[in-house]
């Protein structure tokens, strides 16, 4: 009875221990993509966001009115958060309030579309000559929890973010984590999106809307390993030690 009790454990140790090649790999079928557009979709102002909105033109004086005057340290110019607070919140009605043109609607636009309009503003309307504009996401970030090794919140400058790159980020999946089950959550205009990735596949990769977008939240969830060590036997050790037990007081029943 004893042998078939520690036979019983043993093995479960063992099946604990096993993981197969088709849940850790990545992309494992990659050789089928050898080569595959790069979606670069663009990145939609939504509400919440702070923009930064620099205007120049062919006098660079004229243009000062338009810009908001920021403080003369370096130390100051480079601090983000600082930046953050100069910079242009868009309102929960979806617009932002601009030097001379006043209340400007920004939501529904991607940064190189509002860039556009606001030349035309300023040009059509008569404030500037040949002006440009340029404008930079300043709080752009995303959210990854679960089975990685550095959770949390982290801010990106990229105009561009695949969602590996953001799994980069924290530090890359544990070895608990499930590839075949990462959830990628999404608030786009008062709706959430809740979409399933699997990683140990590249199919994925031609569709667009797996690029991430300021704050998405990334959760990778824990195998089926993982889930069973948070039971009452928490790992291969607590066998170990179930066995040593059965063990020693079957030697002490047998003396």
């Amino acid at each position: 009875m004893i042998k078939s009790i520690l036979t019983a454990l043993l093995l479960a140790v063992l099946l604990q221990s096993c993981a197969s090649k088709k849940d850790i790999l990545y992309f494992q079928d990659a050789s089928n993509y050898p080569s595959v557009p790069v979606a670069y979709a663009s990145t939609m102002i939504q509400t919440n966001d702070i923009l930064s909105i620099k205007v120049g033109a062919l006098v660079p004086e004229t243009a000062m009115p338009y810009n908001v005057q920021t403080l003369g340290s370096a130390t100051t110019i480079s601090n983000i958060e600082i930046l953050k607070l100069q910079g242009y919140l868009v309102s929960p009605q979806g617009t932002i309030v601009f030097p001379v043109l006043g209340t400007v609607s920004v939501v529904h636009k991607s940064i190189a579309e509002l860039e556009e309009h606001l030349r035309k503003l300023l040009e059509e309307g008569g404030h500037l000559v040949n002006p440009t504009v340029s404008i930079r996401l300043l709080n752009a970030k995303v959210t990854v929890l679960g089975e990685v090794r550095s959770p949390g919140t982290y801010i990106y400058s990229e105009q561009y973010l695949s969602l590996p790159q953001a799994l980069g980020y924290a530090g890359d999946l544990t070895i608990n984590g499930k590839r075949k089950d990462i959830l990628l959550i999404r608030e786009v205009d008062g709706v959430r999106t809740i979409n399933q990735i699997d990683l140990t596949t590249a199919n994925w990769m031609k569709d667009p809307k797996y690029v991430i977008r300021q704050n998405d939240v990334v959760i990778v969830n824990p195998n089926n390993a993982k889930v069973k060590s948070a039971g009452l036997l928490s790992n291969p050790l607590s066998f170990v030690t179930i066995a040593s037990f059965i063990m020693s007081t079957y030697i002490l029943l047998k003396r």
